[in-house]
């Protein structure tokens, strides 16, 4: 199966959609995007005279939310396919998600437990090494007290995962030192979210593709890393003339596919949102009736660095202003003044404020990393919002903003059970009643859960490197080749200082520097639930049996919790401990506004999307018309906020924390490639996905490639002011840079772009920027 674009497809792009307008746009997208399989290419490859048992589940891979039915044969996944009752895919599977199992019977899968002694690692029974965790975690405690111990897991953790590191940490220890990895990649939308609407998540969901006419991707290449949601945008695009826009700082797949690409400079996108606002309110496109019934203005600190210190601290300070002020404010956004510095022409930042001005036609604009991993994410994030609110196409089908995420349960787990420091199953640690709700349902004293956050992700590796942190346990993640500038948090992470357990499917270089690798469950060897980017919760039974002793996280955290003396607190059975935990967590979200389905609709359908009221999913929040938590005088009520307005910020544009000089004069930008998931270490051991992409690269801009003398191919050293990494140049090959601009994809543990990156991040949200840094390049 052909799994790369190739040039001449590239070139012959129009030529070849003439020909395929009579067929199928989804087809049209499978032949474009080789990495979109259809559930009748998925039939012709399933075992012949099987007798399977198909079950379903959704994906593990990025946070679409794929359904998928998993083909098992003697106790064995044989087969995937996409599953046709699911609104998620109806059918369709990426590259990833089609061949998903074939990484679990990989030959050095962890099935047992490893414990390092004397430098060498010893084969070490479970309970054994549980044992060890809980007695090394407990003895940190008394010697160097609750805040010498911390958690840190991931947004591919389950919900039960989540919920019994959560309640371990904060209710039962009484430290809030959790944190996840979708700190990495989602924490500014939160924030956004928060600061917009006082409440987490989009309040649309993929039906809106079925009916908006503009789709604008603010840099996001979604043909790779949401391929099945970029698929349907190519069916209505085909089907109905709904344009794709696509607004990035680098030309991708999606790039080729889109009715217009627009390119900016990095950092830009900033000065470019508050530009189109501007010419917005200028020709009178404003919803008056809209922003004066259901918004208000405010605005909050500027200059506000960048955390690249340690132990940074900031916190916001909103001012209300009025609507004067803030078209005061945006005279300095006029596309004469922005096009100068931002390489969007004033033509085209009056089209992409003509296409959300005229009331006429609907629009949905998506993105994910692009506009998160930025030093102000917040702000950028509520500057999408501000677009959306002054037009008041928001919270309709076909009208709204979508943050996409990046894993399967970002949503479900990190945003919505809280493995975040200053979060809880609901609401936050600051908050005295939502510390008051947790104590309840959790049966602790109320005073035992701390009040204030202490480390995000950044700030947690940090602290191991200072010897701060005594001890750590990781859990479906791999933060040494994902954290920003892990040049430092290597060596920190190696010191004696610290004990380090990890727990994993597979060896990584966060499990080469571990005291205790625990060997976990893959996801369809356990039971569990996701919950996707539309705000859709998925549950899966389990479905094949593990090698040796792998065991669920969920379970693990269990094990040691009783050890330590917390049984009281986790009364769960091994055999039903999901649904128990999945009962329990939903106490906290009762009520109109978050209600969770029941376990027993989740497990005959494909999922279902909360608020979920009187047996029916919220597919659009904050309208009256479709959302029962609505006031019943109001057509619109954001009731995140007591008043139940909206926000729109006055939040300029800044500069990066790094840019370009003479002696670094690249900007670095990394992101992922639609075979691999995130740092590689399942899908690299998947053969058809390894062969397709076998190592990371660096793209170069064929102009800047050939002042330098650099061919395709050769190995290339990218370098910064902390660190270096060789890889292979590529020159219009998948992707094409702006001139000063290179690209590295982060997937390949042997070539690790992350020692090169900057961990400064969004004061608000503490996201780091993966995008912008300043490198320069040589021959290796």
């Amino acid at each position: 199966m052909q799994t790369t674009l190739s040039n001449s497809v590239l070139n012959s792009r129009r030529s070849f959609l003439k020909k395929m307008a009579t067929v199928a746009a989804m087809t049209a997208a499978a032949t474009m995007f080789p990495g979109i399989m259809f559930a009748e290419e998925q039939e012709k490859n399933l075992p012949k005279g099987g007798n399977l048992d198909w079950k379903k589940g959704p994906c593990r891979f990025c946070g679409v939310g794929c359904g998928i039915l998993v083909g098992v044969e003697n106790g064995k996944a044989v087969a995937v396919k996409g599953d046709p009752n699911s609104s998620v895919n109806k059918g369709l599977l990426c590259v990833k998600g089609y061949h998903q199992t074939m990484c679990i019977q990989s030959s050095d899968r962890l099935t047992h437990a490893l414990v390092k002694k004397n430098g060498k690692y010893v084969k070490t029974p479970i309970n054994e090494a549980l044992d060890l965790v809980a007695s090394k975690m407990k003895s940190t405690i008394e010697e160097h007290g609750k805040d010498s111990v911390a958690m840190y897991t991931s947004g591919q953790s389950t919900i039960p995962e989540g919920y019994v590191a959560s309640k371990l940490m904060k209710g039962a220890i009484g430290t809030n030192n959790l944190d996840c990895n979708a700190r990495l990649c989602m924490a500014s939308a939160v924030a956004g979210f928060l600061t917009t609407f006082g409440a987490d998540e989009p309040m649309g969901c993929y039906e809106d593709i079925d009916y908006a006419d503009y789709f604008i991707t603010w840099g996001n290449n979604m043909a790779e890393m949401h391929p099945v949601l970029f698929s349907r945008m190519l069916e209505q695009k085909n089907r109905r003339g709904a344009k794709i826009i696509d607004f990035a700082t680098r030309t991708t797949r999606s790039s080729t596919a889109s009715d217009k690409s627009i390119l900016f400079e990095p950092q830009t996108d900033l000065a470019l949102a508050n530009a189109i606002c501007y010419e917005i309110i200028n020709n009178g496109w404003v919803n008056n009736s809209f922003v004066e019934k259901h918004c208000n203005f405010s605005k909050g600190l500027t200059n506000i660095g960048y955390g690249t210190e340690d132990k940074f601290s900031f916190t916001d300070k909103p001012e209300k202003i009025d609507f004067e002020s803030f078209k005061k404010f945006l005279e300095d956004y006029t596309p004469e003044k922005v096009a100068k510095y931002s390489r969007v022409s004033v033509k085209d930042i009056k089209y992409l404020a003509n296409i959300y001005g005229d009331p006429n036609k609907k629009v949905v604009s998506y993105w994910c990393m692009g506009m998160n991993q930025h030093t102000r994410g917040t702000w950028m994030n509520n500057l999408m919002y501000n677009i959306h609110l002054l037009t008041g196409k928001i919270s309709q089908p076909g009208n709204g903003p979508f943050s996409l995420t990046g894993q399967p349960s970002a949503c479900g787990t990190a945003r919505e059970v809280g493995t975040f420091t200053h979060k809880l199953p609901k609401g936050v640690v600051m908050n005295p009643a939502h510390r008051e709700l947790a104590a309840k349902i959790w049966k602790v004293p109320v005073e035992r859960i701390p009040s204030k956050p202490t480390y995000h992700a950044t700030e947690m590796f940090r602290a191991v490197d200072r010897g701060d942190i005594k001890f750590i346990w990781t859990q479906v993640v791999n933060p040494l080749v994902s954290l920003p500038k892990t040049s430092r948090f290597r060596p920190g992470m190696e010191k004696e200082s610290c004990f380090v357990v990890v727990s994993d499917v597979f060896p990584t270089p966060t499990s080469d520097v571990a005291d205790v690798i625990l060997p976990a469950s893959w996801h369809i060897e356990k039971s569990g639930l996701y919950g996707n980017s539309e705000r859709r919760t998925q549950h899966w039974d389990k479905m094949v049996e593990g090698p040796g002793e792998t065991t669920p996280d969920a379970w693990m955290t269990i094990e040691v919790a009783k050890r330590m003396g917390y049984g009281d607190l986790f009364p769960y059975s091994e055999d039903n401990h999901v649904e128990e935990i999945y009962n329990e967590y939903r106490q906290f979200h009762e009520g109109k506004k978050h209600g969770m389905a029941p376990l027993e609709v989740l497990k005959k359908e494909s999922g279902a999307i909360w608020p979920y009221v009187d047996g029916k999913s919220t597919q659009w929040r904050f309208n009256s018309k479709y959302d029962p938590a609505c006031k019943e005088d109001t057509d619109f009520d954001f009731y995140g906020k007591p008043d139940g307005k909206a926000v729109i910020w006055e939040r300029p544009y800044e500069p990066a924390a790094e840019s370009p000089d003479n002696e670094y004069p690249f900007w670095l930008n990394t992101g992922r490639v639609i075979e691999h998931w995130h740092t590689g270490s399942m899908t690299r051991r998947i053969p058809v996905l390894h062969k397709a992409m076998p190592h990371a690269y660096v793209e170069f801009h064929p102009e800047d490639a050939k002042a330098l003398g650099i061919r395709n191919g050769e190995n290339i050293k990218v370098s910064s002011r902390r660190g270096s990494c060789v890889l292979p140049a590529s020159i219009n090959e998948r992707g094409l840079p702006t001139k000063g601009q290179v690209f590295v994809p982060f997937f390949d543990e042997n070539m690790l772009i992350n020692d090169v990156t900057l961990d400064a991040f969004c004061p608000i949200s503490k996201e780091p920027d993966y995008k912008k840094c300043a490198v320069k390049v040589e021959k290796a």
